[in-house]
């Protein structure tokens, strides 16, 4: 294939590792080109515990993405979770020298740059500044401060907390792997972009990723992030339940969940039993699909009231703060059966299944529009968003557009609104523009 323009996705998970190349087509949907999976071995709770093996795994997944593809891949945006994670909010203001001139992207930049500096607990570093509201002059609820004048310039942040040992182990993984590091984000961020429509974001969603290691949790109302969280317990510790109770071995374990496991035991009748073969010639073992399902249906309460007690500190029993289109469940481990029906049941808010294909072109692979793959979807579409050209816009457009056509002046609100969501994003690169300089420096 033609070296063209592709972007690469890489999900580095505890149970599995991810890459997929694709672009974006003429229709504005993502081209899947090729994508590569292997075992994690290297990776616990979503934090790199053994960088040798960890780096095998990256290339395994990236070799077969290649393969596939028929491309080299060179650039990579990676994802970060892991019980590590931690988010606050933050208020901060500037005041501009000169009022009489209109707010520009420089003034949002150095406002996000100053929380930047906050001083954190030692061993941790910012990796998110989400701005969310605005504040100009006293003026509340803006959201774009763009093109506004005013002398003070306010904002409340997200502001997303991370083990500065932990984003370096990833970002030595990956240069060892013989790949660069375009970007690092949030995993429920990235995961988010796949499954979540802007109305969702728009009424209020609390988007629950299912991970082998850890349950992401991001939660949006007004089509701004509001709260994040990762939860140190996934599928792994249901397999990890199912292994000790019933004295099997792990890969027997994790093929009983995904074929018989259920969330809700009261489906199961008593006589149904599934026979697993003895190890070296012993007896069979007989398991019946109720006790299974109890093993299971205790852990999956456990993770969910521990996601809804993060859903109801952000406030979601407030009028202002409801969550009107509910649950969205993605991940792995959101294929378990009955789970939906369970997360009704304690949240009792409306719940789906989240899918990464309705930004995927029509002629994807069926596999990477599964729930498993919602990560590695975001990331890709976070690598292809990095990899637009920043639009240049003219500084003097308010003397332009007296003597402008209105077609022109709504081409360049057009171009202005676009510039304004470019912004936006380039404040997610920052962070990794510092962890690239920290890696060359180290070498």
């Amino acid at each position: 294939m033609e070296a063209e323009n592709f972007s690469v996705g890489l999900d580095i998970g505890t149970t599995k590792i991810v890459a997929i190349i694709g672009r974006e087509n003429e229709y504005g949907k993502i081209e899947v080109l090729g994508s590569g999976r292997s075992k994690s071995l290297g990776v616990h709770r979503g934090v790199v515990n053994n960088i040798t093996q960890t780096i095998e795994s990256i290339q395994m997944a990236v070799e077969q993405a290649e393969l596939n593809a028929g491309l080299k891949i060179g650039s990579v945006v990676v994802g970060i979770a892991g019980q590590h994670i931690r988010s606050l909010q933050h208020s901060d203001y500037i005041t501009r020298p000169n009022a009489e001139e209109v707010i520009n992207e420089d003034d949002l930049e150095r406002l996000c740059n100053q929380v930047y500096k906050l001083v954190m607990l030692p061993g941790e570093e910012i990796i998110h500044v989400l701005p969310q509201e605005y504040r100009v002059d006293g003026q509340s609820e803006i959201k774009h401060p763009v093109g506004m004048y005013g002398g003070r310039l306010e904002a409340n942040f997200h502001v997303v907390v991370g083990q500065v040992s932990s984003i370096k182990n990833i970002g030595r993984c990956i240069k060892s792997a013989g790949l660069d590091l375009g970007n690092i984000t949030l995993e429920p961020l990235a995961s988010a972009d796949a499954v979540l429509s802007q109305e969702e974001k728009e009424a209020g969603v609390a988007l629950i990723d299912i991970g082998g290691g850890t349950t992401d949790l991001a939660i949006f109302k007004d089509g701004i992030i509001r709260h994040t969280a990762v939860i140190p317990f996934g599928g792994n510790v249901i397999t990890e339940d199912i292994k000790e109770g019933c004295s099997i071995i792990e890969k027997q374990a994790e093929l009983l969940k995904m074929k018989f496991g259920s969330a809700w035991p009261g489906e199961n009748k008593d006589n149904e039993i599934v026979s697993i073969p003895g190890l070296r010639g012993r007896e069979p073992k007989e398991i019946t699909l109720k006790s299974l399902s109890k093993i299971i249906h205790a852990r999956v309460v456990e993770i969910v009231e521990q996601v809804y007690v993060e859903i109801k500190n952000y406030g979601h029993e407030e009028q202002k703060k409801k969550l009107i289109a509910g649950i969205v469940l993605t991940g792995g481990g959101s294929q378990l059966k009955h789970l939906k029906q369970l997360v009704e049941y304690i949240t009792g808010m409306d719940t789906r299944i989240g899918y990464p294909n309705e930004h995927l072109a029509g002629d994807s692979d069926e596999e990477v529009a599964s729930p498993l793959y919602a990560t590695a979807v975001g990331l890709l579409m976070k690598a292809i968003d990095g990899d637009r050209k920043p639009i240049q816009i003219e500084p003097e457009i308010e003397d332009k557009e007296k003597e402008a056509s209105p077609k022109d002046v709504d081409s360049r609100a057009e171009t202005l609104a676009r510039a304004q969501q470019k912004g936006r994003k380039s404040i997610f690169d920052k962070w990794s523009e510092k962890l690239k300089e920290f890696l060359d420096n180290a070498e």
